[in-house]
């Protein structure tokens, strides 16, 4: 069996988090899904093929080109405008729009708290009421002794990177901050040691 024949095989790209969520039945009822920070679309193959009007954005247009790539060997396009060259803060993207919302290993190269705050928020406007905000980012948490603080908010970690690392209190502080509800607990894999990534999964609220 090649990999063209095999049905799994896009399970092997995704984030296995990811899929968690699609075994929960958490994305059944979220037409449209917005992946910030989309990269080469290796998180986009379950929602293409469920139908789903999937928006990207990324602040790099060699990734952002290879999604769009990607979608179209899928036989789902996306068309070009919803397609996005651009930081989540910057960009003029429809508010309240999207069920789902994405951000899965970008929030961590935030410069400094404002603008982890700024990207936050950008992504928090863009979520309908009711939708599911999924975050997978760096965090100190389970390796506060070994990470080396370089600027506030900053820290140098065991892999050689340098990343903005966020605390189970952040977390929680900015969900209430927010208005959101955690959809499950805030959980953290240690990676050998070198990082810790942490899944950050929040629903807005539907308005009183």
């Amino acid at each position: 069996m090649t990999a063209a024949d095999d049905p799994l095989a896009p399970l092997g790209r995704m984030d296995v988090y990811l899929i968690d969520q699609f075994m929960k039945g958490r994305f059944r009822a979220a037409p449209r899904v917005l992946d910030a920070g989309c990269g080469a679309g290796r998180n986009l193959d379950l929602f293409l093929a469920g139908g789903h009007e999937v928006w990207i954005v990324d602040a790099s247009a060699p990734p952002l080109k290879s999604a769009l790539r990607h979608a179209t060997r899928l036989g789902a396009p996306i068309p070009d405008e919803r397609a996005h060259l651009g930081a989540i803060e910057e960009l003029n993207l429809p508010a309240a729009h999207f069920d789902v919302v994405l951000s899965i290993a970008v929030l961590h190269f935030a410069r400094d708290a404002a603008h982890w705050n700024a990207m936050v928020d950008a992504l928090w406007a863009r979520l309908a009421p009711g939708g599911l905000l999924f975050a997978r980012l760096a965090s100190s948490i389970g390796i506060e002794e070994q990470i080396d603080p370089r600027s506030p908010g900053r820290f140098g970690l065991p892999d050689g990177s340098e990343r903005y690392l966020v605390t189970l209190d952040d977390l929680v502080a900015t969900t209430a901050r927010l208005g959101g509800e955690l959809v499950e607990p805030i959980k953290t894999v240690n990676v050998q040691g070198l990082r810790c990534m942490t899944n950050w999964i929040v629903r807005r609220r539907f308005e009183a």
